[in-house]
């Protein structure tokens, strides 16, 4: 039975890191969105024998890939790019909430809110502000947002204080898991997002990599079950 347990344990690491593949596929297109992959994990645990353990593989911890994405050029007022490490902060309804998707729109008293409505928060936590009657409105390398040439805020850059502490919470939002502190090795560009950093060619290469591992997983299952078929058969005759 042990051999099924630990072939079955692999199969769900194998069918999560699928999921997580699939996932990265169809985001390809998403700004902002960072590429997960899956870590096996082993838990022995002593055993009678010679062997003296047994010892079973598990893929449940989600990986983030970090690395800069490729910024595309819109032109756009309101499309902001981070240039380096760190991310934008935005208000949720679930609390704070960090990504790198930039694209942003004023709402109906000047609040730039993303796609999801969160609010864009400045380097003091406040939701950002855009006098709804400005002209122009530019964007200095170091997040000064002005508008008709006077300074309005600066937008605030951070990261966690943990990196190994924040989650993916779905799309391109991060629970930091704790404290954020500032970023200060990174820039913004106005009128630039950032693309997923997902690489469609490797993704591709690694679902058939994922896929042919299962495959060979579950004939052994078949051929295990056979094996206990046979050796029940005999042992009844």
């Amino acid at each position: 039975m042990t051999t099924g347990y630990i072939t079955l344990t692999r199969q769900s690491g194998l069918m999560n890191e699928m999921r997580s593949v699939a996932n990265n596929i169809a985001n390809i297109s998403t700004t902002g969105f960072r590429r997960e992959g899956v870590v096996f994990s082993e838990w022995v645990r002593a055993a009678e024998g010679p062997a003296g353990s047994v010892s079973m593989g598990t893929g449940r911890v989600r990986a983030m890939d970090l690395s800069q994405g490729t910024l595309s050029q819109t032109g756009g007022t309101f499309d902001f790019a981070i240039e380096g490490e760190g991310f934008f902060q935005v208000q949720t309804t679930d609390g704070l909430r960090l990504t790198r998707a930039g694209s942003y729109t004023p709402g109906p008293t000047g609040e730039l809110v993303n796609g999801d409505g969160a609010f864009l928060l400045d380097a003091g936590g406040a939701p950002v502000f855009v006098p709804p009657g400005a002209r122009t409105v530019a964007l200095a390398g170091d997040g000064t947002l002005s508008a008709d040439g006077v300074p309005l805020t600066q937008i605030g850059l951070v990261a966690p204080a943990d990196e190994t502490a924040m989650t993916h919470r779905g799309g391109t939002l991060f629970d930091p898991g704790g404290a954020v502190i500032p970023e200060e090795n990174a820039s913004v560009l106005q009128g630039y997002v950032e693309e997923s950093n997902v690489n469609p060619v490797l993704e591709i290469a690694r679902m058939i990599e994922v896929q042919r591992a299962y495959e060979l997983g579950q004939k052994f299952l078949d051929t295990e079950s056979k094996r206990k078929d046979s050796m029940i058969e005999t042992l009844t005759r």
